[in-house]
Parts: structure tokens; C-alpha cells; sequence
């Protein structure tokens, strides 16, 4: 099996190269692609991109490259719509000339964040920000031109290689005694690592079953805020590194509108992930396992 994966160097990206090896041959590529090989992994450049699928003809495409910057997306319109909606249309039309399948991620933020209950696939959708609508537009440009593909919409993703909420709580811990964490946006803090080991576990199913291709909610399990998701990190920082300097006394809740952004934020970000764990026979682990684990890595 060869494997494309593009946008390598990314939070997923990078657990991807770890959890897409053993499946085959893998060419790995970021933004800057390999000139000696001509090859393209600079979403911007859809010729590039085109020609790229065409030369290596891949049995899978993994594109974990976007414009993730949400806010900056506000101001970026033609960007964000670059690389998140004519981009993967390019890539999805390309895997569907050469017969492959098309791994593409996409985010809770396609929904209107309303209510309570955790999204379902079939949900209806109402983004709230450019981001958002980039992103549904990619979703419909790759279902309308290639058949196989696999659209795993996934929330609040965080690595340990990279900069994340929890790092940044440990070091305003560490800087004052009260701190304020938004409390009214809900969702589960969902690992790199998870996300590109069940990505290697349903291409590999896919291959065997293509009639499973579609779109997918991944998250991990449970539920919390970023004020409970902080809180979570400082109590498990002061448990495994007793020494800490932590200065933190109160991690104050409060609501969204403390925090005025650009782009709008949905309050509700649970996802439904029952389609995922039947179809592939998987068990999401909860949230705090994989927060934990990124923490005993990190400090």
C-alpha cells in the first residue's frame, strides 16, 4: 500500500507518520514538499497538488493540512477557503482519478454549537465563523467527488510536541494566584495520538471495506469545559511533580463573553462518536486518559 500524507510536521501529522508506517509505503510531506522529487505538499499550490497525486498515483491520501488558526480566519477568508474547501476539492478530485481513498479531517465547528446533546453525523449544520464554513465546504467537495472517502470531524485537539491549552495553563499557574477559564463551552480534549492511531485502524478496514467510507465524529469520551479541563491539568501536575512551583490558588469560571474573539466559538462541541466505535469496532478511551498521559510525557 502507498500512503500520501500531507501537512506532516502538524499536530496530527506528526502522530500520523509514527501510526501510518507498518501499513505501507508512506511519503510524508510538508509545505515545502519535496523539490527534488517534485513533489507538492503546499495546499495553496492545487496545481502542485494535482500533479503530485497524479505522479505518485497513492492507494491512500491522508490530508491533515489546513488553516487552523480560527480567529485569523475571520480576516483570511480567501486563505482559509484555499486551504480548507478548494484544496481538499482538488485532492478529492485527483484520489478519485486514481483510485484512492481520501482521509480528510474536519471540526465540531461545522455545527452551530446549540443545545446540549452530543452531534450526530447526520446532524444538520450552521457554522458560526469562516473557519467553520471552509471547512463544511471542503466537506461537501470531497463527498461530492470522491466516493471514497473518510471524513473524521474531530474537537479540542492538543499533542504533546506541540504548544496546547494545557501547557499554557501550567504556566499561567505558575505566574498567578487566580485565574479565569471560560465554563460554558463543552467538549473533550481529544490527543493527536488517538486520532492518528484510529486513522490507521479504519484505513485499514477501509481497504478490506470501502462500503464503510463516509463521515465520522471523533472525540474522546466524556465530557468537560475549559474551566474543568484546567483545573483537571493543574490538579494532575500538582499530583505528579509534587515540586511544582504553582502558584494558583482559584481557577475562577466564566462565561464566553469574558473572552470576545473574532470568531464566534460554539457552546456546545460534543461530539457523538457511537457511528465510529460500532462501525470499527473501537472503545474511545475518556478524555483524562489521554490528558494525563500527555502530561507524564510533558512535565
Amino acid at each position: 500500500m502507498k500512503i500520501l500524507l500531507l501537512g506532516k510536521n502538524g499536530q496530527v501529522g506528526w502522530e500520523l507518520q509514527r501510526s501510518l508506517a507498518p501499513l505501507g509505503k508512506l511519503m510524508a510531506l510538508d509545505r515545502a514538499g519535496d523539490a527534488a522529487r517534485g513533489l507538492c505538499g503546499n495546499l495553496q499550490d492545487l496545481d502542485g497538488l494535482r500533479a503530485t497525486v497524479m505522479s505518485l498515483r497513492p492507494d491512500v491520501i491522508v490530508n491533515a493540512a489546513a488553516h487552523t488558526a480560527v480567529d485569523k480566519a475571520q480576516s483570511e477568508t480567501d486563505l482559509a477557503r484555499r486551504l480548507n474547501a478548494e484544496a481538499p476539492t482538488v485532492l478529492a478530485e485527483a484520489a478519485n482519478a486514481v483510485d484512492a481513498l481520501l482521509v480528510h479531517y474536519s471540526t465540531d465547528y461545522v455545527f452551530d454549537g446549540s443545545g446540549s446533546t452530543p452531534w450526530v453525523e447526520s446532524a444538520p449544520t450552521g457554522p458560526l465563523n469562516v473557519y467553520g464554513q471552509t471547512k463544511l465546504d471542503g466537506e461537501r467537495a470531497i463527498a461530492a467527488a470522491c466516493p471514497r472517502h473518510l471524513i473524521l470531524r474531530t474537537s479540542w485537539v492538543y499533542a504533546a510536541r506541540c504548544g496546547n491549552f494545557a501547557k499554557t495553563m501550567l504556566r499561567l499557574a505558575a505566574e498567578r494566584e487566580r485565574l479565569t477559564v471560560i465554563d460554558d463551552q463543552y467538549g473533550a480534549p481529544t490527543g493527536a495520538e488517538l486520532i492518528a492511531d484510529v486513522t490507521a485502524h479504519a484505513i485499514r478496514q477501509l481497504v478490506q471495506r470501502p462500503q464503510d467510507a463516509g463521515i465520522y465524529h471523533l472525540a474522546a469520551a466524556g465530557e468537560t469545559t475549559w474551566n474543568g479541563y484546567a483545573r483537571h491539568v493543574i490538579d494532575t501536575a500538582r499530583r505528579l511533580r509534587p515540586e511544582m512551583a504553582l502558584a494558583v490558588r482559584e481557577v475562577a469560571a466564566v462565561p464566553t463573553s469574558a473572552f470576545p474573539t473574532p470568531a464566534r466559538r460554539p457552546h456546545n462541541s460534543r461530539l457523538g462518536t457511537s457511528r465510529l466505535q460500532q462501525t470499527f469496532g473501537l472503545r474511545l478511551p475518556a478524555w483524562q486518559h489521554g490528558v494525563d498521559r500527555m502530561l507524564a510525557e510533558t512535565l
